[in-house]
């Protein structure tokens, strides 16, 4: 009796919690549909302190193809016209899920940030590139 208690204890601890994260991670990935990702809405409201984490991302990774002050001259060239987040135009038909679809999962030449960077820290970058051009 005591081995059947013990056995089923073991299948609870390392099977379920796989099964359950398999699911959740498939449906939780609204990147990949396209209807979700036009309703994504940034939940991180852009304060002084996400602005602060968001400059700090945007240095490490994107300034070198962006640019300093996003103005999409990077001492890197990729060969790509990339936008000029100084002019405010340039993200007005891009809504917060597509950008953040790109960060998460890459674009061209920019890689994906699925798993370095968290979801809030993704959302503090698009805070900081609106914040560009203002």
């Amino acid at each position: 009796m005591h081995r059947h208690c013990m056995l089923a204890l073991l299948l609870c601890v390392f099977l379920l919690p796989a099964a359950g994260q398999e699911s959740s991670t498939a449906s939780s990935d609204a990147c990949s549909n396209p209807e979700a990702v036009a309703k994504m809405v940034n939940p991180v409201k852009p304060t002084a302190e996400s602005l602060a984490q968001g400059k700090k991302y945007y240095g490490y990774d994107c300034a070198m193809c962006h640019g300093q002050t996003g103005n999409g001259k990077g001492d890197v060239d990729t060969g790509e016209k990339l936008p000029d987040f100084t002019n405010p135009a340039s993200l007005k038909d891009k809504s917060d899920g597509e950008l953040f679809c790109s960060l998460k999962g890459g674009k061209g030449h920019m890689p994906l940030e699925r798993i370095r960077i968290t979801p809030n820290e993704l959302w503090n970058l698009i805070n900081y590139v609106h914040s560009l051009g203002k």
